[in-house]
């Protein structure tokens, strides 16, 4: 039998504490991954480590906000000193917004997200660049449909995910020629909790986010897919049907697609 793809595989995951980077630092851990697990929040951070070792895994706890550039660099050394390499980086550290634009009331929020789904990206990738050329590795990001068509109340999420595919687009076609591959993934709703910390018009946590419609995908399923599509190297990869098609629906009948977008979005999911 093959061994797995990412044995001994050196992985750095953000947003590694809740949601979609716990189950990728999870299934990571079921193939014995070396794991660099990294997340603003310690103590569940610290919670996932303990799940990930117990599934056999080497995991390094690095409590990081991606906002900060200089926590960012400190994330990419402190692994590059534990393992001596980094293979694989998985940008999945994200934010949420729940608002229409005009609702909102002033812009704080609008900067939050984009720093951290956006330059929280870039910061990363910049410093992990390096060790991922020697090494011949795998970037990741971990976007959105939303980064593929507008999506009504989360104009400025849509702009961060649109702002993360473009940046990775850019940069898959520099760094062909060392053997770096770029796989960008495209989550559809999942039910991960986040949307309940989504930021709302105020710049705080919506409360009355409307309820997982119930054929949400599960984080599980959408790690599960997402680490296939990156072992395989893959350019793109789409959760669900709907995504795929909705890429060319775009093309053909755009305003169509703005509807299918508003329906979703009342519906949850």
């Amino acid at each position: 039998m093959a061994e797995p793809i990412f044995k001994e595989n050196v992985v750095i995951v953000t947003g590694a504490s809740s949601g979609i980077g716990r189950e990728l630092a999870l299934q990571l851990a079921d193939q014995h991954a070396w794991l660099a697990l990294a997340a603003r929040n310690s103590e569940s951070l610290n919670a996932v480590a303990a799940e990930c070792r117990a599934r056999g895994a080497r995991a390094l706890v690095a409590p990081t906000d991606v906002t900060d550039a200089d926590q960012c660099q400190r994330l990419i050394a402190q692994t590059a000193q534990e393992y001596g390499r980094i293979d694989t980086l998985i940008n999945n550290a994200g934010i949420g917004m729940w608002t229409r634009f005009e609702q909102l009331h002033d812009l704080t929020a609008v900067e939050r997200v984009m720093r951290v789904n956006y330059l929280g990206s870039v910061y990363c990738t910049f410093y992990a660049l390096p060790y991922l050329k020697r090494t011949h590795g795998r970037l990741v990001g971990v976007a959105s449909l939303a980064g593929k068509t507008g999506v009504p109340a989360r104009a400025a999420y849509a702009a961060s995910k649109h702002a993360m595919v473009g940046f990775f687009d850019s940069l898959r076609i520099e760094v062909a020629e060392h053997g770096v591959s770029v796989t960008m993934a495209y989550p559809d709703f999942v039910a991960t909790g986040a949307r309940f910390r989504n930021l709302g018009a105020d710049g705080q946590p919506v409360v009355d986010a409307p309820p997982y419609a119930a054929n949400t995908m599960t984080s599980e399923t959408c790690a599960q897919l997402i680490l296939r599509g990156v072992a395989k190297r893959q350019r793109d990869v789409f959760v669900n049907a709907r995504g795929k098609i909705g890429s060319w629906a775009k093309l053909l009948a755009p305003g169509l697609v703005d509807r299918i977008a508003l329906r979703a979005t009342e519906k949850g999911g």
